[in-house]
């Protein structure tokens, strides 16, 4: 068995052999035993049940709490040649029957659910009728209400058992602690189920905190000194643009990233930092899915992550290569400070979450009592604006209600372009007969897409360019030109979400009923910013040591290439006489020109002048020190 697997990678994936600890985990998949296993950022989780999926007769049910997820694995699948499917969003029960029957008689070899789809009793007689090799449970530690993104209809999930009993169950996550680990194994009721835990040391992985406050000059020096693939996480999505400017006007080659950007936009960005046009990109926490770029050099994070899972998913991106990379985190004692005042002020408490779910029925005009099946186009920012909502705190407020089952927002949704001709071909060609670009333009378009001037046709601008060796954006470019001068109609693609409500509309009751989730949920924030803030302040402990404990591995040998490691190695003879002798009166000075008077790195400046300011031996105003 173990060849066919090997083989089957080498058809669908292109490698001679598994990783450490694939090999071992997908025996033990086809020996019918339960697995739960524990593989960080880039160790190739989605393999170790795609494998041996495919070298059993049947399909392998995979349980995944996102539909962008989903979508992103189902497409992956596709372009491999694997038979693969998702339940689409608000599909009518007619629809369900044809899906399943397609999956039990087309070979399918792969069907994703979210675990609120598992709750329909439809739906579990429908999954009854199938011949089921494997059940995956994706991103596990959902299942904990100690894993960081914690679902309640996780724990539902152990109904897969009961509809097929035969079927062997693998449990993975890429980060999860050892409560998280042990919760999986009981949640689910697996009897003595083998355990795999790849180890988070990365041995070529420097992890690096650094306190300043001259971020921007920071990240200046960092990128002046490695010219190499790199990802930039900041916290909104205003900063991504304004971060990524910045370093365009310093002569470095950037693009940017976040939730709110268009489907052609996000993929322009994406595919420029591949392809390293623009080598560095500037992002939110948005950018993660599916990145698999091996030559990343530096992460660098210029505002604190939500909690240590999600730092290390996200250092994690760089290095994977194995050679050395850099996670670099730039702080302040204000950022620190604030830190725990800021999560209190994105938090939502129960009665936020009861108006903020009131406003989204009245948003919809939806009438007590009443539930409507079908899907609603969602704009965030429009709801935030029209109801005077705080964005942070209702973002919050609807991804609890989304854990809970109470509705479904597909933020993946893409609705895409429109056009529709206004004029006859014939006098669209003779007003283009002078430009020879437009008029193949408008040719290939009318190759492309029938209909296209009885109805508005969904289009594709990437494609098209594609055909016509242009880029996207020239192609946008004539597509408003022919709007303007309205030979056409032209509808740009949106980013919208796509919301489902799951539930008839109850007000306060709805609630009420997940009160106790909704307060552990908080608990649990609190929690994970309380650790994260002890990791960043704690600089005695080897950074890599600090992060084995912290996911239940005990290891006493230091990295020494983290900042704390190399700040033991390179202690400072400069002290603060040195300091004190070198400022001149009435003159201010930077932390950047006093690292450069010195000769001294500005981690060890920053301690003494830390020292200095309680001592009131001097004084800072606007970034800037100067004697008393």
């Amino acid at each position: 068995m173990y060849d066919t697997a090997l083989k089957i990678l080498k058809h669908y994936w292109g490698f001679n052999s598994f990783r450490e600890p694939q090999q071992k985990i997908i025996t033990e998949v086809l020996a019918g035993n339960n697995v739960v296993a524990l593989l960080p950022t880039g160790g190739g989780k989605s393999i170790c049940f795609q494998v041996p999926a495919l070298a059993k007769e049947g399909i392998c049910i995979v349980i995944s709490p996102l539909i962008a997820l989903m979508q992103d694995q189902v497409a992956n699948l596709t372009e491999r040649g694997i038979k693969a499917t998702l339940i689409p969003s608000g599909s009518t029960q007619d629809e369900i029957i044809t899906l399943f029957d397609n999956i039990r008689f087309g070979n399918t070899k792969f069907l994703y659910l979210s675990p609120e789809r598992l709750q329909s009793r439809f739906i579990q007689e429908k999954i009854k009728q199938l011949d089921v090799n494997l059940i995956a449970i994706d991103e596990a530690h959902c299942i904990s209400e100690w894993g960081h993104d914690f679902r309640p209809s996780y724990q539902n999930i152990t109904i897969l058992k009961e509809l097929q009993p035969s079927a062997p169950i693998v449990a993975l996550t890429a980060t999860a602690t050892q409560k998280v680990i042990s919760d999986i194994a009981s949640s689910l009721e697996l009897e003595s189920p083998t355990v795999f835990k790849k180890s988070f040391f990365r041995e070529n992985l420097a992890y690096q905190i650094y306190k300043t406050e001259d971020k921007l000059g920071k990240l200046n020096q960092i990128f002046t000194k490695t010219k190499a693939p790199a990802i930039v996480y900041v916290n909104t999505r205003s900063k991504t643009k304004e971060i990524s400017s910045y370093l365009n006007a310093q002569g470095f080659k950037s693009s940017f990233y976040h939730g709110g950007l268009s489907p052609i936009e996000k993929k322009l960005a994406f595919d420029n930092w591949m392809t390293e046009k623009t080598p560095i990109i500037v992002a939110t926490n948005a950018f993660g899915m599916g990145i698999d770029k091996p030559n990343v050099r530096v992460v660098v994070h210029i505002n604190l992550p939500s909690s240590i899972e999600n730092y290390i998913q996200e250092a994690g991106r760089g290095g994977r290569d194995g050679n050395k990379a850099f996670s670099v985190v730039l702080t302040n004692n204000s950022d620190i400070s604030l830190s725990s005042e800021l999560l209190k002020k994105s938090l939502p408490s129960i009665n936020e979450i009861k108006i903020v779910h009131q406003k989204l029925y009245q948003h919809f005009q939806i009438a007590k009592g009443e539930l409507i099946e079908s899907a609603f186009d969602f704009n965030f920012l429009d709801f935030c604006s029209k109801y005077g909502l705080i964005p942070n705190k209702t973002f919050n407020a609807l991804q609890i209600l989304t854990n809970n089952g109470i509705i479904e927002l597909n933020h993946n949704f893409q609705q895409k372009s429109t056009v529709q001709f206004l004029a006859t071909s014939k006098q669209v060609i003779s007003q283009t007969h002078q430009n020879i670009q437009l008029k193949n333009f408008i040719q290939q378009i009318l190759r492309l897409y029938g209909g296209i001037f009885e109805n508005p046709v969904k289009i594709d601008e990437f494609y098209i360019a594609k055909k016509l060796g242009s880029t996207s954006w020239s192609i946008i470019s004539m597509l408003e030109k022919l709007a303007q001068e309205e030979l056409i109609t032209y509808t740009k693609s949106t980013n919208n979400a796509e919301l489902f409500f799951l539930h008839p509309r109850e007000d306060d009751k709805t609630i009420n009923r997940i009160s106790i989730n909704i307060k552990q949920y908080i608990k649990q924030k609190k929690q994970k910013n309380s650790d994260l803030l002890q990791f960043i302040e704690s600089n005695s402990v080897c950074r890599s040591v600090q992060l084995l404990s912290y996911f239940g591995e005990h290891s006493s040998q230091n990295c020494e290439i983290c900042d704390v490691c190399l700040q033991r190695k390179n202690k400072t003879s400069v002290s603060q006489k040195d300091i004190l002798s070198n400022l001149q009166k009435g003159k201010t000075y930077t932390v950047t020109e006093i690292c450069s008077l010195l000769n001294e790195k500005e981690a060890n400046i920053l301690i003494l002048l830390r020292e200095l300011l309680s001592e009131e031996k001097i004084h800072t105003k606007n970034n800037k020190y100067f004697l008393k």
